[in-house]
């Protein structure tokens, strides 16, 4: 099947290369397409000098939605069945691209997310970041019924019907929850897959502890709205 990987980066230029690489070593069959989010550095050089991957630019800072989004539509108007989500910092570790795409592949789900805690790895976070995560957990469980272990999590495959919704509506700021349900409320299969992740390879994350009660905040806002809200 026709697939493309996609890489939101902002600000990304000491990892983006690696992990470039590494996409290439692990799934050598597959497309990738950079989307740089507006970055002040040279992540849209480091990413074009491994010539491995097509870089989009954007000309301003559209933040992890409007990034996906973009890579969505890269991925219908190119006629792709399958788009994945990698970050750029290093974290997601790409020899578990098999995991992810496998039960797409199988027709088993159309949306399958990379957990780093459904089984126990040696993964650890930010205890604000646990709290969040925790907490978005019970949220989708008590609105749709459904257990997600990592909610937050953007290493993501979805099939080509998800990329022609997502291509004409995808959540805008911290979309990962929403798109959660979003997916669920149309009536798309969603699951996890355990996976092992890792630290970011350089920089920091721009998500401190004040950003993550915001992000609980606002998050939680957007998830209710999806009852009311009509995606077409």
């Amino acid at each position: 099947m026709k697939t493309l990987v996609i890489i939101p980066a902002y600000n990304e230029e000491k990892s983006i290369g690696a992990v470039i690489t590494s996409i290439q070593y692990a799934l050598p069959e597959a497309d990738m397409v950079v989307i740089n989010d507006g970055s002040s550095d040279h992540t849209s050089e480091v990413a074009r000098a491994t010539e491995l991957a097509v870089v989009i630019d954007l000309p301003v800072n559209l933040g992890i939605g409007g990034a996906m989004q973009t890579g969505y539509l890269y991925a219908i108007r190119n006629e792709y069945d399958l788009a994945v989500q990698i970050d750029a910092d290093g974290q997601h570790d790409p020899s578990e691209l098999s995991q992810i795409l496998n039960p797409l592949i199988k027709g088993e789900t159309d949306c399958c997310i990379g957990s780093r805690f459904l089984r126990k790895t040696d993964y650890r976070s930010a205890w604000s970041r646990r709290v969040g995560i925790r907490f978005f957990t019970w949220m989708i469980q008590w609105m749709i019924g459904k257990t997600f272990t990592d909610p937050t999590s953007g290493f993501r495959a979805v099939n080509r019907p998800i990329i022609q919704l997502f291509s004409s509506y995808y959540p805008e700021d911290y979309p990962e929850v929403e798109a959660i349900v979003l997916l669920e409320r149309q009536k798309f299969r969603v699951c996890e897959v355990s996976v092992v992740m890792h630290a970011r390879q350089a920089g920091r994350s721009s998500i401190t502890p004040v950003k993550s009660l915001y992000y609980m905040l606002k998050v939680s806002l957007a998830v209710c709205m999806t009852r009311i809200r009509n995606v077409s």
